[in-house]
């Protein structure tokens, strides 16, 4: 099993039952689990592969996936800002996949 299955299999049994699912395109699920494990190598912590990380890890703790706005994302539109985890009804096609704005203040962007 490759590490990004690992991950995926983990993550699947501790997120699920509280209600995030991964994006049923397995492939993009699988793209992006592969960029947490890349940054957890770069940085020491599993980043979002989405952001602009710093490589501090206090600066960087609300992307730290789950990051601190995928609550509030999935909520209000059924998905994670990178689409990793979803809500059960859009999975289903229940509601539109719709682009989901970044929440991230712009003071924590490190250019």
């Amino acid at each position: 099993m490759s590490a990004v299955e690992e991950l995926y299999a983990r993550l699947k049994q501790i997120q699920e039952p509280k209600g995030y699912f991964f994006n049923r395109d397995r492939e993009k699920a699988f793209d992006i689990l592969a960029g947490l494990i890349a940054n957890r190598e770069r940085y020491g912590y599993m980043c979002c592969p989405c952001r602009l990380a710093s490589g501090n890890r206090e600066q960087d703790r609300d992307i730290t996936c789950p990051c601190a706005y995928r609550e509030a994302d999935v909520r209000e539109y059924g998905s994670c800002y990178c689409n990793l985890y979803v809500s059960a009804d859009w999975n289903e096609g229940k509601m539109p996949a719709v682009y989901v704005p970044e929440r991230r203040p712009p003071e924590k962007f490190h250019f």
